[in-house]
């Protein structure tokens, strides 16, 4: 359960600062909704919240902040399924429907995927980030 429940909030979290983040609140308010309906707004806001704090970590290049976060996320879902073992189906669901695509023509989620072709005394230089060239 642990492993799951670990990949659930990892994938939460991710998806809330990319272009899935509707998919996320939809997924996660269902499962508190069906749970807890008391406590799924509140529940919600609170992701709102991660949001913020997440696309502030990947903007500022804090890994720990976001680690953080996924452990707290963690907690939560660790919590809802121990008092819900009847979740798990509908948690792997949400890590299948927040997941990486598989498509092998899309980039990762939250990433660019890079090709080159170089032929002859071609140089390619590709970064995913940040590059200094000196030519010397």
């Amino acid at each position: 359960m642990e492993e799951l429940v670990h990949l659930a909030a990892s994938t939460l979290v991710s998806a809330a600062a990319t272009a899935g983040w509707e998919r996320a609140q939809r997924a996660l308010g269902g499962l508190w909704r069906r749970a807890h309906p008391e406590r799924a707004d509140r529940v919600l806001a609170e992701l709102g919240e991660a949001r913020a704090e997440v696309l502030a970590a990947r903007r500022n290049g804090d890994e720990r902040a976001e680690r953080e976060l996924v452990g707290e996320w963690r907690t939560r879902l660790r919590r809802l399924l121990t008092a819900n073992p009847d979740m798990v189906l509908e948690l792997r669901r949400l890590i299948d429907e927040l997941g990486p695509r598989t498509d092998t023509d899309a980039p990762p989620a939250g990433g660019v995927r890079l090709t080159a072709h170089a032929s002859g005394r071609s140089r390619v230089t590709m970064a995913g980030r940040d590059i200094n060239i000196t030519k010397r």
